[in-house]
């Protein structure tokens, strides 16, 4: 199994309604990608200097599972939804 961990800090403007927005559309994704065993996302709730605003947690088959859902035409769209609204991301893929 892979773990794909993805945790992301947002721009200040419209933050809480771009945090709905980002876990709604990944909540989708495992609907319309196969290779995707089970995802979830999570909302931050404390505000120290170093949290990050939401974390994304994914598991797959796979390491190609992961390459399949990364180029996914699906998820490249939340790519280029989340890029114009995040201002950090930090990734961690491992396998258990």
């Amino acid at each position: 199994m892979i773990v794909h961990i993805v945790m992301f800090k947002l721009k200040e403007e419209d933050k809480q309604a771009n945090l709905v927005k980002i876990r709604a559309v990944l909540e989708q994704l495992p609907k319309k990608i196969e290779e995707l065993v089970s995802m979830e996302v999570g909302l931050n709730f404390d505000e120290s200097e170093r949290a990050f605003d939401l974390s994304l947690y994914s598991t797959f088959k796979t390491k190609e599972d992961l390459a399949t859902y990364a180029s996914h035409k699906e998820h490249l769209k939340v790519v280029d939804f989340i890029k114009t609204v995040v201002t950090e991301s930090k990734v961690v893929d491992y396998r258990l």
